[in-house]
């Protein structure tokens, strides 16, 4: 097993791995941008190490500065964690030739399976349903023309690398394939150095289900269940579940086996998530692979009981897992809240600055991920989730009693946070029946913010 692991990312994620590596008897050094040097998991660890300046170019994604922190203190392997270079094939492989074990899979998996277009392929071959599109890269705007024109309108132009939603463009006709080609190539070129695309059939207002994938490097791989991500604002998500209920038996066992007939495919180790469309007659569809712990991997957590990072690290040291398939039960229900430093009302506005006062929930079947505490100051630098409330209980309509309380007993007093917007979600007649798609957030916004506004002005008088 190791003895010090360099983890390599900020906020709650960096806290969640050095909890684990505290509790597996590892040291963990929590590498952080001059930003960060106040943060919690700074503080916490026995040792930190600054890495650059606030920009993440400069920082926490510094391929350099990361292994020479991780040389100069002798650590043994690295955690990415979710973002920054957690998904980056050439980033694996330098530590690999470093001699510095990355916590993840292989350089070779992560290339294949972050290539959309190349898992696609894979997927197709192996028999694994994908979504109707491109059998390649689109070359020009007539190249995508003529595959719309195969698959039919409406079509997705999607940026082969990445993800989060960034370099995805719709298109539901001819005249509008131009400009969404332009601006998915461009977005994409900016935000992952590759502009590649390629085109899929567009499923209108689908679920995202994804399965949680363990593999280990002795060939052992199992499924611990789906997640339902479909609550979103502009292909971000808000709020996860698990298990989905919108799944029967029947659909849900098909998932299942065809996620783990895909991590095979892939000659998948460590934790990962595949990542499927339902549609309004339960046909599912491979979208991608996630080679890395999701933000929502509590929810998973809460109903399994599986520690998913501790596996991750277990496996990376060549152990094999801990659990077996048939360990396997899902107990209960599971939501998680992201809690975002941003106003709702002002168009989801991120709010950097200092937290005067901190509260958070807690009580039976209540998890916190977070790092923040009373004075810590929130970058302008980063992404503006800040947290994350998880709860579990006996199933889906005492855990959304759960969350609804424990979103009242969060206080975070000195910036504006999306609390009580997630928490009129939870009163919404369509969440509570589970009439959630992506499309739920488009059609239901305008009617939660003027509900929240009134609120607000209520609550001045």
């Amino acid at each position: 097993m190791f003895k010090r692991i360099l983890i390599a990312n900020r906020g709650e994620i960096a806290m969640r791995v050095l909890r684990c590596c505290q509790e597996m008897g590892i040291e963990g050094v929590v590498a952080c941008s001059t930003a960060d040097r106040e943060s919690l998991p700074a503080q916490m660890a026995a040792q930190s190490v600054c890495i650059g300046p606030p920009p993440a170019d400069k920082s926490y994604l510094n391929e350099n500065a990361l292994l020479e922190a991780a040389k100069r203190l002798h650590c043994d392997a690295i955690h990415p964690g979710y973002g920054f270079l957690s998904e980056n094939a050439a980033f694996a492989e330098k530590c690999e030739e470093a001699g510095i074990v990355f916590i993840g899979p292989s350089a070779n998996i992560i290339r294949r399976m972050g290539d959309k277009q190349t898992a696609r392929s894979l997927m197709r071959e192996k028999g694994v349903p994908v979504v109707p599109g491109s059998a390649g890269f689109l070359d020009s705007v007539e190249h995508a023309l003529a595959e719309a024109e195969k698959v039919g309108y409406p079509v997705l132009l999607k940026a082969t690398a990445g993800g989060g939603g960034r370099g995805m463009r719709t298109a539901f006709d001819a005249s509008e394939v131009e400009k969404a080609f332009s601006e998915a190539q461009a977005e994409a070129q900016a935000a992952f150095g590759n502009g590649a695309l390629y085109l899929e059939k567009l499923i209108l207002n689908p679920r995202h289900i994804e399965v949680q994938i363990l593999g280990d490097k002795k060939g052992n791989i199992i499924q611990l269940g789906e997640r339902d991500c479909s609550l979103q604002r502009r292909k971000q998500k808000m709020l996860e579940e698990s298990p989905a209920s919108c799944l029967d038996d029947k659909t849900r066992q098909a998932i299942l086996k065809t996620a783990v007939k895909a991590a095979k495919a892939a000659g998948y180790y460590s934790a990962g998530t595949v990542e499927f469309v339902l549609d309004k007659d339960k046909n599912f569809y491979f979208i991608e692979m996630n080679t890395r712990i999701q933000v929502e991997h509590p929810v998973t957590e809460m109903v399994t009981g599986v520690d998913l990072v501790r596996e991750q690290i277990r496996v990376a040291a060549g152990l094999k897992l801990s659990v077996k398939q048939s360990d396997i039960v899902i107990n209960g229900h599971a939501i998680e809240c992201r809690i975002n430093a941003e106003d709702p009302t002002n168009g989801f506005r991120p709010c950097p600055g200092k937290i005067n006062f901190l509260h958070f929930p807690g009580g039976n079947g209540v998890r916190i991920d977070s790092a923040l505490y009373a004075g810590a100051e929130i970058s302008p630098f980063y992404d503006s989730m800040v947290g994350k409330v998880i709860v579990h209980a006996p199933n889906r309509l005492e855990a959304l009693r759960r969350m609804r309380r424990a979103l009242l007993e969060t206080v975070i007093d000195g910036i504006p946070v999306n609390t009580d917007f997630l928490y009129l979600i939870l009163f919404d007649p369509d969440f509570i029946m589970g009439k959630v798609d992506v499309s739920f957030m488009d059609t239901h916004m305008d009617a939660l913010l003027k509900y929240q506004k009134d609120s607000e002005k209520k609550a001045d008088k």
